[in-house]
């Protein structure tokens, strides 16, 4: 355990393209894959710099998943996860906080003198701005106004870490990047598997053949049509957003489009997720209590709890959670379809509880990245994910 009680990582880590392959031909019953169909992106998991950025071996790496509702930070230090937050942050709500916002999170995980910082975001999709550039532009703003006169770099979905400045020129290779940085790392572990990062708004499933991150699309209207990018998280969906009808009586109810509840109201009533996790406002303004995420999905059917009961939301509660497995299966099958290959799933996030239900009903070996960065950095997979990226590719010489 490190001192801010996080599990240490596993030391094999952010480990090698080639340690991947020896471990793929010494697994019982490996399968080697062939090319993968339709992939139009192979990305090695090397990355470059685009300017010498020159680290100690035992120098520290701040890395950052800058969203419009969450901004996430892990420190790295000797290779391995320090310290890790995750702080709700609606960017539109108050888009001058963020600098302060990175401030406080910084000195949250320990920042010292000479830590250099890696960036991955995806708060350029805010409604704030009318233009994915201008919302790169405002990330970029916030960080030299918090960090100025720091090493900084910017990881591209490509696998560059770019100066500010030439982010600046190229938004669209960094912005949504963050899927990368996390794929990326584990192609280094595993020679072929599927990554699936639930977070509280969004979903990926991410192919690793032979070492190498294998995906259909890059941008994020590609991996909608991929099936590489699900639009469903374990806290932020909406219930119509998932299912159309619901369990009513002897039969099923229609489901109102009012916002009334989240999936988190269906998690949270289950159990499955905590209420310390419930992290956005709650539809209708109320606590995020078990008792009140029942009330909020009675509500799905213009119903309340005195007329349904417990049994009643249950029914809601489960129908509502395996419908969203449902989702990520089937999405899963479309990946994998293309990749025989891949026999594990690697499941991160805050819903990763999420991600291992549909692995399991994919057929896939289950493993949790927590078990290897500890539970608040696989919350915060794509932020440890770059810092472990930058670490490496600043220690390397020439």
């Amino acid at each position: 355990m490190t001192q801010d009680g996080e599990t240490a990582p596993d030391s094999r880590w952010g480990g090698s393209p080639e340690r991947a392959d020896e471990a793929r031909r010494a697994a019982p019953g490996a399968v080697q894959s062939g090319p993968a169909r339709r992939a139009t992106s192979q990305l090695a998991p090397d990355v470059t710099l685009d300017v010498p950025l020159e680290l100690a071996a035992d120098a520290a790496v701040v890395g950052w998943d800058i969203g419009g509702v969450n901004t996430k930070v892990t420190r790295v230090a000797g290779g391995r996860v320090a310290a890790a937050r995750t702080r709700p942050y609606e960017v539109q709500r108050d888009p001058r906080a963020l600098p302060h916002i990175l401030r406080r999170l910084a000195t949250d995980v320990g920042l010292q003198p000479g830590d250099a910082h890696a960036v991955t975001m995806t708060a350029e999709l805010s409604q704030l701005f009318r233009l994915k550039r201008d919302g790169v532009h405002y990330v970029l703003d916030a960080l030299t106004d918090a960090f100025a006169g720091t090493p900084l770099r910017v990881f591209a979905v490509d696998g560059r870490f770019l100066t500010v400045d030439a982010a600046r020129r190229e938004p669209v290779a960094v912005a949504a990047s963050n899927w990368a940085a996390t794929a990326r790392v584990v192609a280094g572990e595993y020679g072929d598997a599927l990554l699936v990062d639930v977070g509280t708004t969004t979903a990926d499933l991410i192919p690793i053949v032979d070492g190498r991150v294998a995906t259909v699309g890059r941008t994020d209207p590609e991996r909608l049509a991929s099936g590489e990018l699900v639009y469903t998280g374990a806290l932020r969906t909406p219930v119509e957003a998932i299912v159309r009808h619901v369990p009513f009586g002897d039969g099923a109810a229609g489901v109102s489009a009012e916002g009334f509840a989240l999936v988190g109201d269906a998690h949270l009533w289950r159990g499955a997720l905590a209420a310390a996790d419930y992290t956005v406002p709650t539809p209708d303004g109320r606590p995020a209590t078990r008792e009140h995420a029942g009330e909020r999905l009675a509500r799905v059917i213009c119903a309340d709890r005195e007329l349904l009961d417990e049994r009643g939301v249950d029914r809601i509660a489960e129908h509502v959670a395996r419908a969203q497995v449902a989702q990520l299966v089937e999405a899963g099958r479309r990946v994998c379809a293309r990749h025989p290959a891949i026999r594990t799933a690697v499941v991160a996030g805050l819903g990763d509880f999420v991600g291992a239900a549909a692995a399991a009903e994919l057929g896939l070996a289950v493993e949790h990245l927590a078990s290897r960065v500890g539970d608040e950095g696989a919350r915060s997979a794509p932020a440890t994910a770059v810092a472990l990226l930058l670490a490496r590719a600043g220690a390397r010489r020439p």
